[in-house]
């Protein structure tokens, strides 16, 4: 297994193909991109399962908007992760916060237990958290593997210098995983201060929603050299 990996957000099966084709690590299969990512529908995981042998991690989220859920939105949550995890998929994102913009323990935490022993990721969310050692610790001790971060900026770049705090403060508890803009254009800069072991990247370099072969091939390049 390579030192450093790659993952790429997918919004489509045919860029969850590109992923695979052109060397991505992990793909993280999603809906609706103009949302932000949302739970993809069954039949689209069943058939990117039956096509990917690499890793094939899930988005957990019922809508856009913000990350606090309904009590309805959590159980349709739960029974995402349960129907996903038939299909042996590699592992789940998503992301609850509290009203106060605070790490919600208790629904991660049944999550990431329901998960189990499927690995799981805190996404963005964490980007509007108030208190970010509290939540990173939040995140930890909710049992979460990764967490996927611009760093509360509109960018990696933006959010450079708190993803590099971050990863010293996770000490090896959890992967800080950057993602949020990032490219073959400005990789160099986020690895050379952050040198993480996963990063995160949609690959998309025109106004589609589909990951380009060549994009990937660059950051994965830079990755490996």
């Amino acid at each position: 297994m390579n030192k450093f990996q790659l993952e790429i957000a997918c919004f489509n099966l045919e860029s969850a193909r590109t992923a695979q084709a052109y060397g991505a690590d992990r793909v993280e299969l999603c809906a609706n991109m103009k949302a932000g990512g949302t739970t993809p529908e069954y039949d689209i995981v069943e058939e990117a399962r039956k096509q990917l042998s690499i890793r094939l991690n899930v988005m957990i989220r019922p809508r856009g908007g913000d990350f606090v859920y309904s009590s309805e939105e959590f159980e349709e949550m739960k029974k995402s992760i349960t129907k996903f995890k038939r299909l042996d998929v590699d592992g789940f994102v998503f992301g609850i916060l509290d009203k106060n913009n605070r790490i919600n323990t208790f629904q991660n935490a049944a999550l990431v237990k329901l998960a189990h022993p499927l690995p799981c990721t805190f996404h963005k969310a964490f980007d509007i958290v108030d208190d970010i050692d509290q939540a990173l610790n939040d995140i930890i001790n909710c049992g979460f593997t990764t967490l996927l971060t611009a760093g509360q900026g509109s960018d990696v770049i933006e959010g450079l210098d708190v993803i590099t705090e971050l990863v010293k403060k996770a000490n090896d508890k959890i992967v800080i995983m950057p993602g949020g803009g990032l490219r073959s254009s400005n990789i160099k800069l986020v690895h050379t201060h952050t040198s993480t072991s996963f990063y995160h990247s949609s690959a998309i370099v025109d106004n589609t929603e589909d990951a380009a072969g060549n994009e990937i091939i660059k950051l994965q390049n830079y990755l490996q050299s």
